[in-house]
């Protein structure tokens, strides 16, 4: 019987070998072997040990805020390591597989653009985890000396490792992006920015949690905001994983499916949060600003998802019941899925207001939720249009059109007020009608409200009509 429990485990070794991610093995190993790990990690242990020195030499035990103030030094050690060199080593890693060549080496294996950028995505993470392990004594170590409590730790380490998955996420999906040298150096410009960015606000949130929340509790509207923070970031460092995988995958592949479900998922997350927000308080500006942030997300992934080659989804079909399948492939069936997600929140902000206009919300909520759903639909439509009008290959129709949408943003922000400041007046409501900014702003305030609302809904519903029949005609075309 002595010998059958290292059995058992050699077989649960040999079992989990086989089924692990040879990325992850191959990355860790690798990893870990480096100077830079071995710098790193030895740095943020020496000042950890001494920061502790300095607080247990400088705590009588009396101090109120030691604990918090120790725990902050702490973290600045840890941030640094979590939210900039680990991220910036994970580009670096992506990065080099386009620059050397070597990413059809990969491919070859047999793994597929999946398997493989999870397995570079989680080699990081775990260096990560390993990073946290060993800071995490210390960040309890804090507790003791008054000024912070336990929840408030593990609130903060939880946010943390979020944070750090979105952003090992984000910089693998854009080293996926560029694939001419000089893209890649001004790419490598763009992270160096972004993770410098994303340093002080990892720190300077962590930190300030410290300062804003002394208590929490699992009913506490602290913690509900602490874990839609969570998903968000974790969903969403799924969406860009999924978005990454699909821009390498063949497209013969049902590439379309994992950000797209990723794409909902997040959507029907959001229209939640704020749905329970409405249901606590029906009057609160909450409720607009739900929609807000619910339209401007649908703007910004709608339009990628949306920008799909023409004719993929004539490539997908394999009978009826799929050309409606809105998880393949596919331009319409983008577009349709984001259209639906828009009048669905559109119908969130609106029904509850005409079944009880009284309890539910005031008159300025409604309309500026309505608004904000109207402007995502007439710029997202407007776009898909200009960008199969103008002249252009059509392998480029994708780009074209997320180029289309920052410029008619552009424009519908900014010409309007110039034009205004020539009448003295840069947010006269009938000017600025399809500004998105501005026509939020007035709408709010009460001016122009039903003009503004039936104009943008006009021109919404005509739009989306002409995109929906432009798409569906593109894909009956073949693929070109």
């Amino acid at each position: 019987m002595s010998g059958a429990a290292p059995d058992a485990l050699d077989r649960f070794g040999i079992w989990l070998a086989e089924r692990a991610n040879p990325i992850v093995i191959k990355e860790v190993r690798q990893g870990l072997r480096q100077r830079l790990f071995v710098v790193f990690f030895t740095l943020m242990l020496v000042s950890c040990v001494v920061i502790s020195l300095i607080a247990f030499a400088a705590s009588d035990g009396h101090e109120p805020r030691a604990g918090q103030v120790t725990f902050s030094a702490y973290f600045f050690a840890l941030g640094a390591v979590e939210f900039f060199i680990i991220p910036y080593s994970a580009y670096r890693s992506m990065a080099r597989e386009r620059e050397d060549e070597t990413w059809v080496l990969l491919t070859l294996t047999g793994l597929g653009p999946r398997r493989i950028l999870a397995g570079k995505i989680l080699s990081f993470v775990l260096q990560g985890f390993l990073y946290m392990s060993a800071a995490a004594p210390f960040l309890i170590f804090s507790y003791f000396l008054n000024g912070i409590d336990l929840p408030t730790i593990l609130v903060v380490l939880l946010l943390t490792s979020a944070f750090h998955v979105f952003l090992v996420s984000v910089l693998v999906s854009a080293a996926t992006l560029a694939e001419a040298r000089i893209t890649r150096a001004l790419m490598h410009f763009v992270v160096l920015g972004a993770l410098l960015q994303a340093v002080g606000m990892g720190i300077g949130s962590g930190i300030g949690l410290t300062e804003w929340a002394k208590s929490w509790s699992f009913s506490s509207l602290e913690t509900v905001a602490a874990l839609a923070a969570v998903y968000f970031f974790v969903t969403t460092a799924l969406l860009f994983f999924e978005a990454a995988a699909s821009r390498l995958s063949l497209s013969t592949e049902p590439y379309a499916k994992g950000p797209r479900l990723a794409f909902f998922s997040q959507v029907v997350a959001i229209a939640g949060f704020f749905g329970w927000a409405a249901l606590v308080d029906g009057k609160s500006p909450l409720v607009a600003v739900g929609a807000v942030v619910l339209a401007s997300y649908l703007a910004f992934f709608g339009t990628a998802i949306s920008a799909d080659l023409d004719g993929m989804s004539k490539v997908h079909w394999s009978g009826p019941a799929a050309r409606w399948n809105l998880l393949k492939p596919g331009a319409f069936r983008g577009y349709v899925l984001t259209v639906l997600c828009l009048v669905a929140t559109l119908a969130l902000a609106v029904v509850p207001w005409v079944l009880e206009p009284a309890g539910f919300a005031d008159e300025e909520v409604v309309p500026v939720a309505a608004l904000a759903v109207l402007y995502v639909l007439s710029y997202l439509a407007g776009s898909h249009v200009l960008a199969r009008l103008l002249p252009g290959p059509p392998s480029q129709v994708g780009v074209l059109a997320r180029l289309m949408a920052l410029m008619l943003v552009t424009m519908g922000t900014g010409v309007p007020p110039l034009l205004g400041a020539f009448a003295d007046d840069p947010s006269m409501p009938l000017l600025n009608i399809f500004n998105p900014i501005i026509g939020l702003v007035n709408v709010g305030q009460g001016k122009e409200t039903g003009v503004l609302l039936g104009v943008n809904a006009a021109v919404a519903v005509v739009l989306t009509l002409t995109t929906l029949v432009l798409l569906r005609a593109k894909d009956k075309e073949p693929l070109t």
